[in-house]
């Protein structure tokens, strides 16, 4: 069997979910309670890929948070001029890399697939591979939407051989441009379907989406899953509520970052909270 590297992809600047991510950079987002690096970590361990010789995560914007977030469980790839892409990011890694297959993903996709077990999501890319095709998650495209890849758009995470990334050069670029397009034009791009659901949680919409979908998925009483370090002293519906959150007021729809406060006699409802009081409805 080709050996394989998994790469979460965190160096971005997260630009849509602003101001969200003006202090907090997009891959330290958590959804469900755990931020969004560590969900695809988690992915990653699930198909066998762990630790700093099988596993790396690039970082740019805010570097600092994600390396100090990262510590020893991956291998760290900065990029010390700003973001390159994901085409320049995994340019970067190949001396890691080193003729292995990257299994890469990004960091701000939300998956969940309840047809397979726990961290199982992406093992339908290892399925039956030959070693040599690049093969994408994928998903059929939304009515009206171009841009996609045989009617399917792309799920967040792809399979890529070496020899589509031994010539990579280090420079600001995409997947879309240096790899999958190429590959669809050689004939070698393969479509896995993806049985689940997927968001990429690049808008506050999506963002919250997402966390209110692992709270439903989680089973929260109430369609709330709160930090057992949160404090509830007033009224909470499908939402999620980080580490030492308190809601004394009402809240509904809502995602409250750690430390975040709703006070009495205050409701909010469909929106983002955080520490500092910024709230983004």
């Amino acid at each position: 069997m080709t050996a394989v590297a998994g790469v979460v992809f965190a160096a971005g600047e997260g630009t849509r979910l602003r101001p969200l991510t003006t202090t907090l950079p997009k891959a330290l987002c958590p959804v469900g309670n755990l931020a969004l690096l560590d969900h695809g970590l988690r992915r990653l361990a699930g198909v066998g890929l762990t630790g700093p010789a099988t596993v790396a995560v690039n970082a740019a914007y805010l570097a600092d948070q994600v390396v100090t977030h990262v510590g020893d469980r991956a291998h760290l790839s900065v990029e010390p001029n700003g973001p390159i892409g994901t085409g320049g990011g995994l340019a970067r890694l190949r001396p890691w890399i080193d003729g292995r297959a990257a299994l890469a993903g990004n960091a701000d996709a939300y998956l969940h697939d309840p047809f397979r077990e726990p961290g199982k999501d992406i093992a339908a890319l290892l399925d039956g591979w030959s070693g040599d095709t690049v093969r994408m998650l994928t998903l059929p495209c939304r009515p009206g939407e171009t841009g996609g890849f045989s009617g399917q758009r792309f799920a967040g995470f792809s399979l890529i051989p070496w020899r589509y990334l031994k010539d990579l050069a280090e420079v600001d670029s995409s997947l879309v441009r240096v790899v999958w397009r190429p590959a669809e034009a050689a004939g070698d791009l393969e479509l896995i379907p993806y049985e689940g659901y997927y968001l990429d949680t690049g808008t506050p919409a999506d963002y919250l989406a997402a966390n209110l979908h692992a709270a439903a998925t989680q089973h929260a009483a109430g369609g709330v899953l709160a930090d057992p370090s949160a404090t509830v002293t007033g009224t909470a519906t499908d939402s999620v509520i980080g580490p030492g959150a308190h809601v004394e007021g009402t809240i509904s729809r809502c995602v409250l970052l750690p430390g975040a406060h709703v006070p009495a006699g205050e409701t909010l409802t469909d929106a983002i909270r955080t520490a500092d009081g910024l709230t983004i409805h």
